[in-house]
This record gives C-alpha cells, structure tokens and sequence, in this order.
C-alpha cells in the first residue's frame, strides 16, 4: 500500500479522453518544442487560471511554497526589527521564512480541535513590533480566518495564509487562499495541487502588492536589467507550469474525493471507535484532507505493528516549532508555554490518504490501527 499514489493519478481520464499521463507528456513537449523554459506562455496561463477559480484577481507563481512566504513577507516590508505572530505547530518554512527576512516569529499555541492557529492567543502576543500573522490552514482545512481578520484589522496587521496543505479547501464558501491579505501555497509533488518539482504561488486582491511580489520574484525587475528592489530567483518553471496546467484539469474532481475518502474513515473510525481521535472540521469549513491525521497514544509502536503490516504512515508533526533548535537563540519562550501543540506533536498520526485509495485498503488501514493501538 502507498502513503501517496502519484501513479494511479497518472492513469486517470481527463475531459478530452486522454489518461493524465498523456497530457502532461504532451505538454512537456510542447515546452521542449517551444524552447521556452523560462516564463514561457505556461506560467501566465497557469496564473490566470489559478487566480479565476480562487476567485482573486491576482496570482503569482513562483518557485516555491516557502519562496511564496519569503516573498509575501518581503512584500509587506517586513523585516529586522518586525515581529510576525504564527503558529507553534507547523512545518519548518512558515517560521523560517520570517527569520530569513531578519524579522522575529512569535510563536503562539494551536486549537486543539482543529490544529490551526488560535486566535484567541493573537491578542497576548502582540507588541509594537507586530507587523503581521501567518496563520497556516494544516492538514487541508482554512485557519479560522474571520476572527483573525477582525484582530488584524483591529490592530493594523497584515495577514497571510500559508495554504500549502489547503489548496481547494473553503472557509463561508470562500477558497483558501482567497481569505485574507495574501495567501500562499506549495505545490510540491504530494500536496494536493502538486507538481513534479518545487513550486508555489502568492494570491491577492491587491495589485499593486502582486506587482511587488511579482519583481521580488524576478530580482526585483520592473523591466530586463532594471531593478528597483532587492529581489531573489522565485520564479516558476515553464515545465512545472505545464504539469500543473495538465493536473489542474482533473483538480475539482480530486477534491470530491479527497472528501469522499476523509469522509469514508470517519464512518469506518465512527463504527469502531474506541481509542483513536479523528479529525474535526470546524462549522464553515471544508476539508482538502491533505492528511488523514488522527491521535493516537504509543505512537512509535503503534507505527511499527502497523508498518509489520504493510500500512504506511507518517507523522506531522513530531516536533513544535519552538522547540526546534535553528530558533532557540530567537525566541525567549519554553516549549512548555505551548501545552496543546506539545501534546498533539507527541500523538498526531497520518494515515496512508490520497484520491484513489480504495475503501477496501481504508478498512483495512483503520482495522490495522486498531489493532496496533488497542495492544497498549
């Protein structure tokens, strides 16, 4: 059994008839055939078409998941000196990010529903120095965006949504992404709008702030050898623009059954639960299910019986943030001062998940996992 199953991917039907694979050899080559391998017509394309169905009026493709923060955040002018609130419980990227532009995260704890950011922690942590929150929508579903908005707005903040695991996913019937000042997202290969490589895009309604972010990403060009900012190379590859534009394609159907497949292990968890949390999704929101995540005690065992079984999982995360040693000399708190995602880091569990698992191989996953975990 896989975790992720690019290859079933491939063989899907597209709406012209061809399996996937086709399309995007056929894209390939048509790259190839262009001979245009830097911001050829591709990433234009992809951007109009990713920035139409988030329903904003500006995207910004760009190299990366964490470029697309790195840049945000160059964007908003943060920097040495700058305080950014954000989650204690998340990848690596969304903290550095903040670092790299000389600026310091502010770590504050998570809900212990959902995993994302909780705003009611927003307001103790902020100083004169705050400039902006990133909130990160984890495991595919939107951080609670209203309440953080409204902080933000009280106080004068910036906000960004690291979206890299909820592309798709909606909030009030509004798309991730599209929720809040600038909202970014990866598409690396397993996330669920991945490529074959690294890649990422900013979104926004703000054109002027698109513009920054768009010369930031091109080492702060306006035009060929004229720049007017400090920029880096983040910019998208032709050939990842046409692997996503070939992917897109198949998309929105992909998210019904990622639902479809989150919905089917509830029903299966619901019928034997015992000891296992599965995920909640919060009032308002959809679910992308970039990861099945459920809570379980004796975790490391509980993993192995299951791998002695043949089923795959994975752990997101097995360590907070501010635990992290690249931050120690950065920030004045204890992991203590973070109960909820300490304690979530030490039981979070991920189950194999993608759009074409079976319901057979879930029962199977989940009759596995009760197993493993009723040995302890």
């Amino acid at each position: 059994m896989n975790f992720i199953d690019l290859q079933k991917q491939l063989e899907q039907i597209t709406p012209n008839g061809n399996t996937l694979r086709k399309n995007i050899n056929l894209r390939i080559q048509d790259v190839i055939n262009k001979g245009k391998f830097i911001l050829g017509p591709e990433v234009e394309n992809l951007e109009k078409v990713l920035a139409n169905y988030v329903g904003v009026s500006e995207c910004i493709a760009v190299s990366s998941g964490t470029d697309a923060l790195l840049i945000s955040l160059m964007a908003l002018n943060i920097g040495p000196g700058d305080e950014v609130i954000t989650t204690s419980f998340s990848f690596i990227s969304t903290a550095e990010a903040i670092v790299l532009t000389g600026a310091k995260p502010v770590f504050i704890d998570i809900d212990k529903d959902t995993y994302n950011i909780d705003p009611s922690k927003i307001k103790t942590a902020l100083s004169n120095s705050t400039k902006a929150i990133i909130a990160v929508s984890l495991y595919g579903q939107p951080a609670d965006f209203e309440s953080i908005n409204n902080v933000a707005k009280e106080h004068g903040l910036f906000v960004i949504e690291d979206g890299a695991q909820s592309f798709g996913s909606m909030q009030n019937n509004k798309l991730s992404c599209g929720l809040c000042d600038i909202g970014t997202t990866s598409f690396f290969p397993s996330k669920p709008f991945g490529g074959y490589g690294d890649g990422g895009a900013c979104f926004t309604n703000d054109t002027k702030l698109a513009q920054k972010i768009r010369m930031i990403s091109r080492h702060g060009q306006i035009k060929r050898y004229s720049h007017e900012l400090i920029g880096l190379n983040g910019r998208l590859d032709t050939l990842q623009a046409a692997i996503l534009l070939a992917k897109f394609e198949i998309f929105e159907k992909e998210v019904k059954l990622r639902q479809k497949v989150g919905q089917n292990y509830n029903k299966i968890l619901n019928r034997v639960l015992k000891n296992i949390e599965p995920p909640k999704i919060k009032n308002g929101n959809t679910s992308v299910y970039a990861q099945y995540t459920v809570e379980v005690n004796n975790r490391e065992e509980v993993q192995q019986l299951m791998l002695d079984k043949g089923i795959p999982t994975a752990v997101h995360y097995p360590s907070i943030l501010p635990g992290q040693k690249a931050f120690e000399k950065i920030i004045d708190k204890q992991i203590e001062e973070f109960p909820i995602a300490l304690e979530k880091s030490n039981k979070v569990l991920s189950l194999p998940m993608h759009p074409y698992i079976e319901l057979e191989e879930q029962e199977l996953v989940v009759s596995s996992l009760l197993k493993s975990s009723n040995k302890f």
